[in-house]
């Protein structure tokens, strides 16, 4: 059978996990594809791939098509995110020398690591992966509010850079995502602090992003791609696999780290410092679990009412432009039919749940996961102010 060759683009990231599965464990040539991987070094060259047509598709910072559809970052090539492909799995951590300063915090506690920081009575030069990125919007959303004293600038360091930035004293902390917070700490000295999943435990980080209209144009090929992806992250979330799954994600040609540093993303089990201890981090990352894969639009609408209030846009029109970005009718299109857990709306109040929470869905019933933001704040896309 002659397999219909699809070119994906991808970031070295933990969070790839989907895509590189996909190919290299037959999900792919189940649904007739051969799936053709490209890494970028960067988040603006995958961008540039995606606009230019050199992908059909890619691992893509949830944030970009919405800041994209909000006229925000450069580009008018509209993107859409057709599913997603992880949740959280960030990491904010700090210098050697920052981290001794910070004494005895806790690993995990965003208030006291935002009152610590506040303490230090210093500007600090945090590295994000890029301007509009969920890295950027948990920063911006925390700080602020837990650390209202702080002055901080963000750098943009792609994310295999992020220790070496560091380590030449470029930047102070960073938030990027796994592996290269724990390398950070490996390479670096660095001191891990928070995870992204203590300040919102349910914020999506990388989407399936496509050029608006390709799935509507080639949807035979668009519903193949969605399953096989799907499908991926399902294998990639069960515990059994996690082993397997690091070796393949070390790999030179994915992540070329060692495996040991990718387990700790898939664990959550992470090591804060080069002394340890190792800490569990709840929520840490998910391919699968609640419902992770689901685009839903109130997340859409968060992110857009996150820019138009850093960028003075109107928020109805933010929050109604972020939403057409989220394609939950094409999930449930092509994965519905697939097994996929489909919830009866595609929007919630995020924000809500203080635990885990079965659900009526569409055939069955689903599990949410707890969904809280650090400071118990809630946002309801129906009545988002």
């Amino acid at each position: 059978m002659t397999q219909d060759r699809l070119a994906l683009g991808f970031i070295p990231l933990v969070d790839a996990a989907p895509l590189i599965v996909a190919e290299e464990l037959g999900f792919a040539a189940e649904e007739g594809l051969s799936l053709n991987l490209r890494a970028a070094a960067s988040w603006s060259m995958l961008r540039d791939m995606l606009d230019f047509g050199q992908v059909v598709a890619a691992q893509m910072l949830s944030v970009v098509p919405v800041a994209r559809a909000l006229a925000l970052g450069g580009g008018t090539q509209q993107l859409e995110a057709l599913m997603v492909l992880s949740m959280n799995g960030q990491v904010f951590g700090v210098s050697a020398e920052i981290g001794q300063a910070l004494g005895d915090l806790p690993f995990g506690d965003p208030l006291a690591a935002g009152k610590r920081l506040a303490g230090l009575g210093r500007d600090l030069r945090i590295g994000v992966p890029f301007p509009f990125s969920m890295h950027t919007e948990l920063l911006d959303y925390w700080l602020p509010r837990a650390a209202p004293d702080l002055r901080f600038a963000l750098r943009t360091v792609p994310p295999p850079r992020m220790a070496e930035a560091l380590k030449a004293g470029e930047i102070d902390g960073f938030c990027v995502g796994e592996p290269w917070g724990s390398h950070a700490v490996a390479l670096a000295g660095a001191r891990l602090v928070v995870s992204g999943a203590a300040i919102w435990s349910q914020a999506p980080e990388k989407v399936l992003a496509t050029r608006a209209g390709w799935a509507e144009e080639q949807p035979d090929r668009a519903g193949r791609l969605m399953r096989a992806v799907w499908r991926a992250g399902r294998w990639a979330a069960t515990p059994q696999n996690r082993t397997t799954l690091a070796e393949l994600l070390a790999r030179p040609e994915y992540l070329n780290v060692a495996p040991d540093l990718i387990d700790r993303a898939l664990t959550g089990r992470l090591l804060v410092n080069s002394a340890g201890p190792e800490i569990e981090a709840p929520q840490f990352q998910s391919f699968d679990q609640g419902a992770a894969s689901f685009p839903w639009r109130s997340q859409a609408a968060w992110i857009a009412d996150r820019l138009a209030q850093r960028y003075g846009l109107r928020l109805a029109d933010a929050h109604n432009r972020a939403r057409a970005t989220f394609r939950s009718d094409l999930y449930r299109l092509h994965l519905g039919p697939a097994g996929a857990a489909l919830p009866r709306s595609s929007e919630k109040a995020e924000g809500v749940l203080n635990q885990s929470e079965t659900v009526p869905g569409v055939t069955t019933t689903l599990i949410l996961p707890r969904n809280r933001f650090f400071d118990g704040q809630i946002f309801d896309p129906a009545d988002p102010l």
